[in-house]
């Protein structure tokens, strides 16, 4: 296949759906060969209905072990990997008080723990190839600090301060490492949500908000995210390492 990212693999975490499934679909358009992980047979049947994924994996990646048997899976599969996209996340947006034990462990284990661990089993194996992109994708609440987000901007906010210390650590084994932070972005999901009318109203105020502070007056799309993360995983962005890049329409700058 020819393209940008042609002979290029690549793992893409958190790929069920929403801008998960359109970098798996912007990096095989790209050339690449991409392996998804999920959380379900059931996600994981749904993307490759979608898109022409060269493998996937079903686990719970915020557990010891996991994402060892998701990199050693991959490897299998793939012949080497040039590319981990940690984007698996999904914290529980709710007011800082109200979130419980089990709420604020789901929302660290999902965005922190699950980047960590994918992170760590991928990373031997590039630097024995001495190759590689990192690329995480974060959050733009760390710097606006969106309503309801702040438990889940500890979590992101971790993710995007351990892009920096890889990026001088393994800058030497020519493995770059960035974050990708968008601000809202309008999946199908939750279109179809608020096209429903069934939408919790604290949910569209947060939504409403997250909104009203985008200069260019709209949320993001998948498609915007995932330009971005084939960018970094192509040869054009060589130079670029322990960055995060705001995919935001301005509503935090500098």
């Amino acid at each position: 296949m020819s393209g940008a990212l042609a002979g290029r693999t690549a793992i893409v975490t958190g790929a069920s759906s929403g801008i998960g499934l359109g970098i798996i679909e912007r990096l095989i358009t790209d050339g690449a060969r991409v392996f998804a992980a999920t959380r379900s047979e059931a996600d994981l049947e749904r993307v490759a209905t979608q898109a022409a994924i060269a493998g996937g994996f079903v686990g719970e990646l915020q557990k010891s072990g996991v994402a060892d048997n998701l990199a050693e899976v991959a490897i299998a599969e793939l012949g080497h990997i040039d590319v981990l996209v940690n984007n698996a996340g999904g914290g529980v947006i709710t007011p800082t008080l109200e979130h419980t034990e089990e709420t604020l462990q789901a929302t660290i284990d999902n965005n922190l723990w699950t980047t960590i661990r994918c992170t760590r089993a991928v990373l031997p194996h590039m630097v024995s190839r001495r190759h590689g992109r990192l690329i995480n994708i974060g959050a733009d609440s760390v710097r606006t600090g969106l309503m309801d987000h702040a438990m889940y901007n500890a979590a992101k906010g971790g993710v995007h301060a351990m892009m920096t210390g890889l990026a001088r650590e393994f800058a030497d084994a020519d493995i770059t490492a960035n974050t990708v932070a968008p601000c809202y972005v309008l999946t199908p999901e939750l279109s179809a949500l608020f096209a429903s009318g069934e939408a919790p109203p604290r949910l569209v105020e947060v939504v409403d908000q997250g909104t009203a502070i985008v200069p260019l007056g709209r949320p993001g799309t998948p498609a915007e995210v995932a330009a971005t993360v084939a960018f970094l995983a192509g040869d054009d962005s060589r130079f670029i390492t322990g960055q995060t890049i705001y995919i935001n329409g301005g509503a935090s700058m500098g």
